[in-house]
This record gives structure tokens, C-alpha cells and sequence, in this order.
């Protein structure tokens, strides 16, 4: 559930579409679905060892600065909080938008909802309340509950309706096999691995569970493959119940399934049930992302207005200001695609990087003349080419979003770039402090 919870959000209830705009046929559209859920239980057994081998400090942020130099480390930090955060909180905060405008039949644009949801989230995590974990596993069986109900609606409505369009699963490529086919198909992989993206929270609990070794695996495994069920399921329904072109031509496609099985109670249903879930997600993501800015301001490179906890609430109510303001500023400034693809080549380039640092860490190891079986916890299967293959396979999906989106993929490199002179003007700014004291 920790590992479920982690991944499913609400890129299931939208995403669909936009896999079925860049390929047309059943078999490529479910293709994309199981290819980025490989991708993902891969990378979770990556940060698995990783959290193993480094259970103190914890988080991409601290890995890359161990393994290679604090100016990288500085960077994933940098486009954590004005990009690949602040994009993928804007994209959930879209998803609630499109879905209120739903149930609620309201005039407001789905942008202005989106931005209020995060304004008014900002403001009462600036005052300390967060919700306790019991509403948060809430909300998670809610997401889970609204999968099973369009599986067992959409199923129900397939089985008793002539009027379904049940598509012919061949042919099953949408055009001849070339390097167009192959871009095209990476260009699908990007809003697919954008929904399982939550894998990589698995490090966060390797070092807290008994016998990791042989659990924690358990644990990726049932849970990557039990996303990859549901996703999977709920895609079969969608291009079954709507075909491909229908569900290109829908962006809520949750929505256009329970209308068909249900009428317009069942659209309202899913879509109440969607944005709430999305709430969930985004009291949680208000609460915890500003903690990268809270460490790097411990760190020294970012000023330390970040590191300040309110003398009541006890949250770094700077930070958490600073994350609810990028996140308008994305929602107001992006379209959904444009903010997965400025999510997903900052967010992949980095977990290709993070990958790489297993590498690092297992060469220090021989150089210490430690033994593997010294260790104790998980080891990556296949390693040293199942790594390999991650970061190939990642650095591969940043090169063909770029090829494939270079203005938006543009933008979020420009980004990173920039923050290499903010780097050393802090930490000159940093070095100056400390000599003064």
C-alpha cells in the first residue's frame, strides 16, 4: 500500500488522452502503459539500494551530492522546486480543475480552480494543519476505489451495450516500423511515465522494515505490478468503452466512461470522487515539497529564510509560500502537455543521474575491499545491466522529449542552466557569512 500509494494519483483519470493523441491503436496505447510500469519497477529496485547503502541521508538531493559534487546536487534541488515540483503539482492541480468544472457544471476556467485550490492549500499548511495519516490513506483508497468503479462500470457497460465501439485490436502499429514510430512511441511514454511516477518514494521506508532484503523486494514487486493491474485495466476499459479516437477527443476520459455506463449521475459520481482524491494529493505535495528548499537552506545554498519554522506552526512557512507561488505561476503559464513534458525531461534526466550513483557507490565499495555479502539489505537484480539499462532507457526518454518538444523541453533546460551562477553566487554569499561570524 505504501508503494501503491506512492504512485497511483491522478494522472490515471487524464493522461489517457494524451497517450491516444501521439498513438492510435489499442495494442500501442497499452504498449506505452506496461513498458513505463518496467520502467518503474526498475527504477524502484534502483532506490531501493540506494536507500540501503545511504539510509542516513536519504533523497536524490543527498545521493547525487555524495556522489558526485554539491553543484549537482544544488541543481536537482533547483529544478525540484521550479520544475519538476512545481510542474507536477500544477499538472494535479489542472486534473482537479477539469474534473471540478465536471461535477460542478461551473462557468469558472479550470486554470482559476486550479490556482485557488493551491493558494488556499498554501495558506492553511502555512498554518500548520496537515492531515493525519488516516486521511491520508483516505484518500488513497479513494483513488483506488474510483479505478475500480470505472473497470466494473465500463466492464458492465461493455458486456450489456451494442453501442460500445469495441475497436479491432489489429493492426497493431499505427504505422510502418521507422524512427518515426519509435519517437512517436517515446513521445507516448512521457505522460505514461509521468502517472507512475511516486516509485522512487520506496527509499524512504528501506531502512525502516524488517529483513529489506527480502521484504522490501516483496513489497516493489507486488506493488508495481498491482499499479500496472490497475492501469493496465482501466486503459483496456477506456479504449474499449470510447475507442481510440474518442478518448484522444475527451480530456476527462474518467468522466466520458461513467457517463456512458451511467448517465450523467455516474459522470458526476467519478468526477466528485477524482477531485477529491486530487486534494489528497496536493495537501500532501503543499506539505512536503518545500522540504528540498528547507534542505538546501540548511546546507547553505539557498538563503535561510527557507530554514525558518514558524514559531507556531513549526513548517518553514517561507518555503511552503515559495511552492504554492511557483505552482500558480506553472498552472497560469502551462498547458497539461506542456507541463509533463517540463516535468518529465528535468525529472528523468535526474533519475538517470541518480541511477548512475549506484555505480559510484558499489566502486567505492571494491576500493574499501568490502565485500557485497558484507552489506546487509536489497540488492539491484541484474545489476550491473539492469542499471544500465535504466539510465540508457531514461537519458533516452530526456533526449526524445527535447527532439520532440524543444521549446517546452527548452525552457526547462534554460532553468537548470541558470542555476549553476545562482550556485556560486550563494555559496560565495554563504562563504562570506560564515567568515564574518
Amino acid at each position: 500500500m505504501v508503494v501503491m500509494g506512492g504512485i497511483v494519483g491522478s494522472g490515471i483519470f487524464i493522461n489517457s488522452y494524451v497517450v491516444a493523441k501521439l498513438v492510435h491503436t489499442p495494442a500501442m496505447i497499452l504498449g506505452a502503459w506496461v513498458a513505463g510500469g518496467l520502467l518503474a519497477l526498475v527504477g524502484a529496485f534502483i532506490y531501493a539500494e540506494l536507500a540501503n547503502r545511504m539510509p542516513k541521508v536519504g533523497g536524490q538531493y543527498a545521493y547525487i551530492r555524495e556522489a558526485y559534487d554539491p553543484l549537482l546536487g544544488f541543481l536537482y534541488g533547483w529544478v525540484s522546486i521550479l520544475v519538476i515540483h512545481a510542474g507536477g503539482t500544477a499538472a494535479v492541480a489542472v486534473t482537479f480543475g477539469k474534473y471540478f468544472r465536471e461535477f460542478s457544471h461551473s462557468a469558472v476556467p479550470e486554470k482559476v480552480a486550479a490556482v485557488s485550490v493551491v493558494v488556499a492549500l498554501t495558506a492553511i499548511n502555512c498554518i500548520g494543519v496537515r492531515a493525519g495519516s488516516g486521511v491520508q490513506s483516505f484518500f488513497m483508497v479513494l483513488r483506488i476505489l474510483a479505478i475500480v468503479m470505472i473497470v466494473g462500470c465500463g466492464a458492465w457497460f461493455l458486456l450489456r451495450s451494442s453501442a460500445a465501439p469495441h475497436p479491432a485490436w489489429h493492426p497493431l502499429l499505427d504505422r510502418p516500423a521507422s524512427f518515426d514510430l519509435l519517437t512517436v512511441f517515446g513521445a507516448a511514454l512521457i505522460p505514461v511515465i509521468f502517472a507512475y511516477g511516486g516509485w522512487q518514494t520506496s527509499n524512504y521506508i528501506a531502512s525502516e522494515i524488517r529483513e529489506p532484503r527480502t521484504n522490501l523486494p516483496k513489497a516493489l514487486l507486488l506493488g508495481v505490478i498491482g499499479v500496472i493491474a490497475l492501469y493496465v485495466s482501466v486503459n483496456i476499459i477506456y479504449v474499449q468503452a470510447l475507442s481510440p479516437a474518442g478518448l484522444a477527443a475527451t480530456t476527462t476520459p474518467a468522466s466520458a466512461v461513467m457517463r456512458a455506463a451511467l448517465g450523467n449521475f455516474g459522470a458526476t459520481l467519478i468526477a466528485v470522487t477524482i477531485a477529491i482524491s486530487t486534494l489528497g494529493f496536493l495537501s500532501q505535495a503543499m506539505l512536503t515539497y518545500p522540504r528540498v528548499a528547507f534542505a538546501m537552506a540548511e546546507d547553505g545554498v539557498l538563503p535561510r529564510a527557507f530554514a525558518r519554522l514558524g514559531s507556531r506552526s513549526r513548517v518553514p512557512v517561507v518555503a511552503i509560500i515559495l511552492q504554492g507561488t511557483i505552482t500558480s505561476a506553472a498552472v497560469l503559464l502551462g498547458t497539461f502537455e506542456q507541463l509533463l513534458s517540463y516535468v518529465v525531461v528535468m525529472d528523468w534526466l535526474f533519475f538517470g543521474l541518480t541511477a548512475t550513483c549506484l555505480f559510484v557507490s558499489r566502486r567505492r565499495q571494491t576500493r574499501e575491499e568490502v565485500l557485497p555479502s558484507a552489506l546487509p539489505g536489497f540488492r539491484v537484480p541484474g545489476h550491473p545491466w539492469t542499471t544500465g539499462i535504466f539510465v540508457l532507457v531514461a537519458w533516452l526518454i530526456v533526449l526524445n522529449t527535447i527532439y520532440k518538444y524543444p521549446r517546452n523541453a527548452g525552457v526547462a533546460v534554460c532553468i537548470l542552466l541558470a542555476g549553476v551562477p545562482v550556485y556560486y553566487l550563494l555559496r560565495g554569499r554563504a562563504k562570506r557569512t560564515a567568515g564574518s561570524q
